[in-house]
């Protein structure tokens, strides 16, 4: 074994190919796509004559989905070669630690939106007891930023 690696194990070669990083990249697009269609049914049902509730969505439910799109959006701005840049010359002043930096504040947004998540539909849903057709609000706010996560 080569003592330069991280892992132990090697990655399969079919994950190296251009199919595989082409089917990521779409179904990374499809997963996010499906969080905002998500969240916007979600916005939609809420203003519907079918919703018996006083319960509406608004800015407070949309904000961690924000936080969440925010957090990816920085994560993947984040160049996977600027990571080990200390390592080559041309690295200049700590560019990796400032990439590391940068990846940590987008992973925090993106946990941060996560969190949000949950606690918009613990403390505006579940708390106060509202009944299931109702309650479909919360946890669509919850799958929608689970998703843009899992993105």
């Amino acid at each position: 074994m080569e003592e330069d690696r991280l892992w132990k194990f090697r990655r399969p070669e079919w994950m190296n190919s251009v199919w595989a990083r082409s089917a990521g990249v779409y179904a990374a697009g499809g997963l996010f796509s499906l969080a905002f269609y998500t969240l916007l049914d979600s916005a939609v049902w809420s203003k519907s004559a079918r919703n018996a509730s006083d319960l509406h969505v608004g800015f407070v439910d949309w904000l961690p989905f924000i936080f969440s799109s925010l957090g990816m959006l920085i994560i993947n701005s984040v160049e996977k070669t600027r990571l080990s840049a200390d390592s080559y010359a041309y690295s200049g002043s700590a560019v990796a630690w400032k990439a590391r930096v940068v990846l940590f504040l987008g992973f925090a947004a993106l946990a941060g939106g996560m969190a949000g998540g949950v606690t918009v539909c613990v403390l505006r849903y579940v708390v106060p007891g509202v009944p299931f057709p109702a309650m479909g609000m919360g946890v669509e706010n919850v799958v929608a930023n689970a998703l843009v996560g899992l993105r």
